[in-house]
């Protein structure tokens, strides 16, 4: 009897092709980007995603200031952080962020949608964040990522 064996593919380190992308935030809402370029940086935009590997590629934001909050957000919304000393409670907004790193509201947002784990500390290694159009990363040739193609 002549029959198929159907197997289940699964990646590894040694398996896993990684790409660069670059990612321009200008005019793109906060949420959104955030979501496209988690699902990226996990992986599970290829056919080989593996959910307990680092399958994802390598993203680079470019114009991290120029990202838009919709609604009250700017004002409204508060990031809290605390220093594990009683009174040691710390709030502030978008705004107050927006004024001295940019960057770290992206990253924030991003960080939220990854794995509490081993796995979402060594994903969230794999993105680069930058305030204007200039980064470092020339060597790697990233090819430009448009998020209105990721579902």
């Amino acid at each position: 009897m002549n029959t198929l064996k159907y197997r289940t593919i699964s990646a590894n380190r040694d398996t896993v092709n990684k790409q660069w992308f670059i990612v321009d935030a200008e005019g793109e809402i906060l949420g959104r980007l955030a979501a496209k370029v988690a699902l990226v940086l996990r992986g599970k935009h290829k056919t080989d995603y593996t959910p307990h590997v680092d399958c994802g590629d390598n993203v680079i934001i470019i114009n991290a200031e120029k990202v838009v909050l919709t609604g009250k957000k700017l004002t409204d919304k508060i990031y809290i952080s605390h220093s594990g000393y009683p009174g040691g409670q710390k709030t502030t907004t978008p705004k107050d962020l927006f004024a001295k790193q940019p960057e770290k509201v992206i990253e924030k947002a991003i960080k939220g949608m990854l794995p509490k784990n081993r796995l979402g500390r060594e994903l969230f290694r794999n993105l680069k964040i930058y305030v204007g159009s200039e980064h470092k990363h020339e060597a790697q040739q990233p090819a430009i990522l448009d998020l209105n193609t990721i579902k």
